[in-house]
């Protein structure tokens, strides 16, 4: 999918290569998320098994922004990450990935978390706030 930015820029839309994860990661570590920088190797395996794995392309190939995630196809589509590079904010292509995904599998509810600053994000385009639990790498499971 081919969308036009201001200025004529181009970006692309498409599906995940493995070629694209060291700029994937580079996004991640200007975004300061360190847990996906420094798990290097689960990283690149959560992306090979993820089966919602698209970026955002600029006109020269660089990797602006990506959205990885997990569905079932029918009930649930669960985004992991979503990321667009600071520069190209304000376009609204967060907005466009999330809906390009939803396009793809229109039965299913959207699930996601969000941090403090991309809850305001998420509130503005209609998402409501759900209760969870979480259970980080390292922390032990209490029988």
């Amino acid at each position: 999918m081919i969308l036009e930015l201001n200025h004529n820029q181009k970006v692309t839309i498409r599906p995940y290569e493995e070629k694209d994860f060291e700029q994937i990661q580079e996004l991640n570590r200007k975004e300061g998320w360190a847990n996906l920088v420094g798990n290097h190797q689960d990283t690149k395996e959560a992306w090979k098994n993820s089966n919602v794995a698209y970026v955002v392309e600029s006109e020269n190939q660089e990797v602006i922004g990506y959205v990885r995630g997990l569905t079932d196809t029918r009930i649930t589509l669960f985004i992991c990450e979503l990321l667009i590079d600071q520069r190209y904010r304000g376009y609204g292509l967060g907005t466009i990935l999330i809906h390009y995904v939803h396009k793809i599998y229109p039965k299913t509810r959207i699930e996601l978390l969000a941090n403090s600053t991309s809850r305001s994000f998420y509130e503005k385009r209609g998402f409501r706030a759900f209760y969870g639990f979480r259970k980080t790498r390292g922390e032990s499971f209490k029988p």
